[in-house]
């Protein structure tokens, strides 16, 4: 397995270009299989997850085809296979997502349950109730979930009683085709919500309410083809931004949307960095030891509990102490021990974690466990004295295109060890 070898001390300082966004490419490519034309998505990110659901849509029979540009032209109406197998399933939890639209098109859909990064439980009964309340039929058989429909689906009312990104996106790409209205409440308001929606009624779909918690979605007979560029990548942004704030550094990210990080970017200047934004662009600069800040995750426009680690590790090295309310998933703390390895002070106490800051934290073999812990881990090695290893950079590969060629940009002494 790969490796990711960085010597810290080194501020972030220079220009950086976010990616599309993985959370809303991988909704879109599963949606594509609900035209009846052809459908070109642009600004993919070049990242492992989007390969696996590239490869599930071809066992699939669906044809993809890479232009020279690296834009993806997608035409399902070769498709001829039914059923997402486990062996790609069970590497990448979105696979799930093809599990709305195979069954409002062709009637029928068998998927596997699905994998991803261990960071808690997160059950699909939410996505299976939704689809039965639209007038599916639902069997569960040796790890597959089974679906059927003896005609069109049928609008209906779906509430969800916990909010669920993968549900609402699931239902609402099921909708689309069914015959009627339907409305989702406390539906997930997310920007990747509203992405996966416009990309739909660039279909011809009839989709209202996106960026609510109420989707109102009337059906129609058909899709047909368009050409889409997927939305820019907020975690990746957040992300590039913490970095730089925990080096002392100054950044502009480019090809971005200031927008849809209200919540994270309030907490960085709360941390003490100055902030800048134009329409696709922000600009930050720390001019000095950032303070500690105590954030909750909570759904959108709440704290992203994908930026949670990031902000654990801004605060290992902050001035002060603060904590970290996690909400959304059970096991999401579990990169504090490697953090620790580090030099840092981190006490956990069920669901919270409270950090105390550090002038210093000294470089040491560490291990990701997730994708998200796994970009904290980088924070730490970019900060840290000496050489940090981190191990098991599957998981960054997952969700962060080209990091150690960005931040080499950004002026990081970082390579990539091959194993």
């Amino acid at each position: 397995m790969d490796k990711l070898l960085i010597k810290g001390g080194r501020r972030l300082e220079g220009e950086v270009r976010i990616s599309g966004a993985k959370n809303s490419a991988l909704p879109i490519l599963a949606a594509t299989l609900l035209s009846s034309e052809r459908v070109t998505i642009c600004n993919l990110p070049h990242l492992h997850d989007i390969t696996t659901m590239i490869e599930l849509l071809g066992c699939m029979g669906v044809q993809v085809l890479i232009d020279e540009k690296l834009n993806i032209e997608v035409n399902s109406e070769t498709m001829t296979v039914f059923t997402a197998p486990y062996e790609l399933v069970k590497t990448m939890r979105a696979s799930i997502l093809v599990l709305g639209p195979m069954l409002s098109k062709y009637g029928e859909a068998t998927v596997s349950f699905p994998g991803g990064c261990a960071i808690g439980s997160r059950p699909v009964d939410l996505h299976l109730k939704g689809l039965e309340a639209l007038g599916a039929s639902i069997t569960v058989e040796q790890g597959y979930i089974k679906a059927k429909s003896p005609g069109r689906l049928t609008g209906g009312h779906v509430f969800f009683d916990t909010v669920t990104v993968g549900g609402t996106e699931n239902i609402m790409m099921a909708a689309v085709l069914a015959q009627g209205r339907t409305i989702i409440e406390n539906a997930a308001r997310e920007p990747e919500i509203v992405d996966l929606a416009l990309f739909l009624n660039a279909m011809g779909a009839k989709v209202t309410g996106m960026g609510t918690d109420t989707l109102v979605i009337d059906g129609v007979e058909s899709l047909h083809g368009c050409r889409y560029s997927v939305m820019p990548d907020r975690i990746e942004t957040g992300t590039y931004l913490v970095a730089a704030a925990a080096t002392g550094g100054r950044v502009v990210v480019k090809d971005t949307r200031p927008g849809m990080l209200d919540a994270v970017l309030a907490k960085l200047e709360e941390a003490g960095a100055n902030i800048s934004c134009g329409q696709d662009w922000i600009a930050l600069d720390m001019p000095g030891r950032p303070k500690a800040v105590s954030i909750k995750t909570a759904p959108y426009p709440g704290f992203p509990t994908d930026m949670q680690a990031q902000f654990i590790a801004l605060n290992t090295i902050a001035e002060g102490t603060g904590t970290v309310i996690e909400t959304v998933f059970e096991n999401r703390l579990i990169q504090v021990h490697e953090m620790n390895r580090m030099g840092a002070e981190i006490r956990v106490e069920g669901n919270t974690a409270i950090v105390t800051g550090t002038v210093q934290l000294k470089g040491a073999p560490v291990m990701a466990t997730d994708l998200r812990a796994s970009a904290s881990l980088v924070i730490l090695g970019l900060v840290a004295a000496g050489e940090t290893l981190v191990e098991r950079i599957y998981h960054i590969d997952r969700g962060y295109e080209c990091i150690e060629e960005k931040l080499q940009l950004l002026g990081a002494h970082i390579k990539r060890i091959a194993a």
